[in-house]
């Protein structure tokens, strides 16, 4: 996978879905499993254990991966089908919700972390791994290095932003390179779990219940754009979507279409005879 040049994400995920593949099937080696042995783990992992089709569909690669490029097997895993993706809306912060997330997160280095996640659209792998020379702040672009999929693509810098992020540059003194965002150990950066806790506790100063997670940023950052009326193939680009079919989840959760339709609730006529049909009293002066 290395040779391949294999992301260290997928590697870390092709292994875990096959080590659990062949714990689960040993003592036999996968090299004795046939279509119907691995139909039937397939199944038992969308139908017992009920795992999400995305999940399934990784473990998926994992074994065509397996059966394919190692054991040049390709008909053990070639003639069976995908599990069907469910249609899964993310969930989207409004820009009330996203003030009072940047307002109760105090600590400086957080508050502008947050702050990028969602100005620019960034993932939070990529977020944590920004390096102070990948800021231009005369062009206002961040390059996002290495992304998904190890392609590279640069993003807006937002001119309101950047009074923040150069009082948090000049207060830590972080000099022209090297992690923008470092942790506690020299030349390591911030971890993601580190912000991940710190979005959680923001939200629960904010008073805010759904489910939010860092993704949650980027996820709004798409959907507000798509709302003020940026083309869906300039989003695609800001995001790193290869394909558009991606980016046009943003099209379901975004309320651009939405708000001008009226319900025909709205129409309803608040006459005597309407009232008397909901059942309201009618007190006449």
């Amino acid at each position: 996978m290395q040779v391949r040049n294999y992301s260290p994400q997928t590697v870390k995920s092709y292994l875990s879905s096959l080590r659990a593949f062949v714990n689960h099937h040993s003592p036999r080696h996968p090299r004795e499993l046939g279509d119907e042995d691995i139909r039937d783990y397939l199944v038992d992992l969308l139908i017992r254990r009920r795992l999400a089709a995305s999940t399934v569909n990784q473990v998926y690669n994992a074994l065509i991966f397996l059966y394919s490029k190692l054991y040049h097997r390709p008909l053990v895993v070639g003639s069976l089908p995908r599990p069907k993706k469910d249609l899964r809306l993310p969930s989207i912060l409004n820009e009330t919700e996203l003030r009072q997330i940047f307002e109760c997160t105090v600590n400086q280095k957080h508050r502008v972390m947050l702050m990028m996640a969602y100005a620019c659209g960034l993932r939070v792998g990529e977020l944590v791994r920004l390096r102070i020379e990948d800021i231009d702040g005369v062009r206002r672009l961040v390059h996002v290095r290495g992304a998904k999929g190890k392609r590279d693509r640069y993003v807006m810098l937002p001119q309101s932003l950047i009074p923040e992020l150069e009082a948090y540059w000049a207060q830590n003194s972080l000099g022209r390179s090297g992690w923008l965002f470092p942790g506690s150990e020299p030349g390591i950066h911030l971890a993601i779990r580190s912000i991940q806790e710190v979005l959680e506790k923001s939200l629960r100063k904010a008073g805010i219940v759904k489910p939010v997670s860092m993704h949650t940023l980027r996820h709004s950052f798409a959907t507000h754009l798509l709302e003020h009326g940026t083309d869906l193939r300039y989003i695609q680009t800001l995001l790193g979507h290869r394909s558009s079919k991606t980016t046009e989840i943003y099209t379901h959760v975004s309320n651009l279409n939405l708000s001008r339709i009226s319900s025909p609730f709205d129409s309803l006529k608040t006459d005597e005879a309407t009232d008397r049909l909901l059942g309201v009293q009618v007190h006449k002066s």
